[in-house]
């Protein structure tokens, strides 16, 4: 009983609850980036070498596990990424030969229904529609953290060539980032994990 004064049994979501969930969204997105760091540490120091700050590459890491593609702009080297064509996109976990790399795919669902399912449990849905009220908003915080990095992520290298010099730019795309990564993926496993809880208490 005292857990359910935080989340309203008519799927109505409180203030409280709202703000639970979307701080859980930031911490998801947090625990995702470093679980990531832990998986290809030795992939993404062989990829970009001194050339690109390490903690990018890791953040391109995960954006690509939320099917979201790196953005090159312009052509310049980036290192062991190779001379890169304007237009073009990346994704390293396609790429990459290490079956350990593709697990990245798996990272952000399973962290994002784990936040739901706590959520779940600890403010007291016992409904499908409570379970929506508090996983849901996980989105609030997860799409900040996701539209901020993809911005923050940005690379830039300049080369010059002939006597010509030629700058370009690597980041995650924007759009997919905020709509697919942000949006999408915290809405859809973070809910679901809120859910199933919800149904396994009510059982």
């Amino acid at each position: 009983m005292a857990r359910s004064r935080y989340a309203s049994t008519t799927g109505v979501p409180t203030g409280s609850s709202v703000a639970a969930s979307a701080g859980l969204g930031v911490l998801a997105a947090i625990v995702g980036v470093l679980t990531t760091y832990v998986l290809v540490p030795a992939d993404v120091r062989s990829a970009v070498g001194e050339d690109v700050a390490s903690w990018k590459a890791v953040a391109w890491y995960y954006y690509n596990a939320h099917l979201v593609e790196i953005e090159v702009s312009g052509g310049a080297d980036f290192g062991d990424f190779g001379s890169v064509s304007s237009g073009g996109t990346m994704d390293l976990i396609a790429q990459s030969e290490t079956a350990r790399v593709s697990l990245l795919y798996v990272v952000p669902p399973l962290v994002l229904v784990l936040v739901g399912a706590v959520l779940a449990y600890h403010l007291g849905a016992t409904n499908v529609g409570a379970a929506v009220s508090v996983g849901a908003p996980v989105t609030l915080g997860y799409v900040i953290v996701m539209g901020l990095g993809a911005v923050v992520a940005e690379t830039t290298s300049e080369a010059e060539f002939f006597g010509i010099e030629a700058s370009g730019s690597m980041a995650p795309e924007l759009v997919p980032a905020v709509v697919l990564g942000g949006l999408l993926y915290p809405l859809v496993f973070a809910t679901a994990g809120a859910v199933v809880v919800a149904v396994l208490v009510r059982k």
